[in-house]
């Protein structure tokens, strides 16, 4: 993809449109299992089927139904529904209830085990899909997976198990962040497109929750595991996902979990961004030192995400949407990782990435900021 000379919003949604999304309308799908393939490769050929995940149907139901009711995407309604189709067909747990992991190359259940990372994207793309379509099925299957989680992975201390087993028995994991954030984000879909005050209690409750439970005293950041778990470690990709979630909601805006990411945002910025080349460092350790330098893509569309909602924030905003087009974008699609000097380390393109493009290029579209 050539360069601009100035970053433009134009540009990359174009990219989007014309080039991302009709990866997974063709060469990504399996239309036999009605499923996204796992991920490309940079010619666009599927890599080997060794799974499909129930995540990864849920991320890109998301997608095509943020794609409802736009110009040119007269497809995004289909395709949504055969997605919804699909998450119930291959993944959904007739006998314990709840949804499976994953299913392998032949639509067999593969890991039957229960995680809250995939409850949690079947609540975020099921509130999206309901909000386009309103059908009665979509709004049930969402009341299934709020109610499931409430029920089977909720604790005493107001967090939730990261995974269980098929019938729900303990496999003593406790709870992570990257599942409790994503849950976070699921709940506010669902609040987004209708009042629920049992949802609304749930999201305060765990803002609370993680406020006690994961929230560094010292810099405010927001570490992956527990505190006082073992290696532990904070993302600064994390640090500016939660904190787009908690300032642009009227709920949770004010909170003191609010105020502890506001100040991790800054130091994730100071320590894991570099403010030349606005390259996004994946892990840090609670001093700010690098433990991997790795550069994800999802992690630089957080970042930019973020800065729409960060005052005085346009010319870092600028660079920022310069350096995706440079460094990650190009006339094939996207790389997935850099290294820590800058080089292309990873270049299939999963079917998960594009949800994180479309919910950034969503937060830059909707920005105060001119990014024409």
């Amino acid at each position: 993809m050539p360069s601009a000379s100035q970053p433009s919003l134009n540009t990359v949604l174009t990219h989007f449109h014309d080039l991302i999304v009709p990866l997974w309308q063709g060469p990504g799908w399996n239309a036999e299992l009605a499923l996204p393939y796992e991920a490309l490769d940079a010619d666009h050929h599927p890599l080997p089927p060794q799974r499909y995940r129930a995540m990864a149907c849920a991320r890109q139901l998301y997608l095509f139904a943020s794609l409802i009711g736009q110009p040119d995407a007269e497809f995004a309604q289909g395709r949504a529904a055969a997605l919804f189709r699909s998450l119930q067909r291959h993944f959904h747990d007739a006998e314990h209830g709840g949804w499976f992991y994953s299913i392998d190359p032949a639509g067999q259940p593969l890991d039957m085990r229960k995680d809250l990372y995939t409850h949690a994207f079947i609540i975020f793309a099921c509130a999206h899909y309901w909000a386009k379509v309103r059908e009665p099925l979509v709004e049930s299957v969402l009341n299934a997976a709020l109610e499931v989680v409430a029920q089977r992975f909720a604790t005493d201390a107001g967090l939730y198990e990261a995974v269980l087993e098929r019938n729900w028995s303990s496999l003593d994991s406790g709870p992570l962040q990257n599942p409790l954030m994503h849950l976070a984000e699921g709940f506010l879909a669902t609040l987004a497109v209708r009042e629920d005050a049992a949802v609304q209690a749930a999201l305060l409750s765990l803002a609370t929750a993680m406020q006690q439970h994961f929230i560094d005293r010292q810099h405010g950041v927001m570490m992956e595991k527990p505190l006082g778990a073992v290696d532990n470690w904070f993302e600064p990709g994390h640090q500016f996902e939660w904190f787009f979630l908690l300032e642009s909601s009227d709920v949770l805006r004010g909170t003191p979990l609010h105020a502890s990411l506001t100040r991790a945002f800054a130091y994730a910025e100071l320590k894991g961004v570099d403010n030349v080349t606005g390259a996004v460092s994946g892990m840090l350790a609670l001093d700010g030192s690098v433990r991997d330098g790795t550069q994800r893509i999802w992690a630089q569309a957080e970042y930019l995400r973020a800065l729409t909602l960060r005052p005085n924030s346009l010319a870092v905003l600028q660079r920022q949407l310069l350096a995706l087009q440079q460094h990650f974008l190009h006339d094939k699609g996207w790389h997935e990782c850099l290294d820590a000097n800058g080089a292309v380390s990873r270049r299939d393109m999963p079917s998960t990435t594009p949800y994180h493009l479309a919910t950034c290029y969503q937060g830059l579209t909707q920005s105060t900021y001119d990014l024409r």
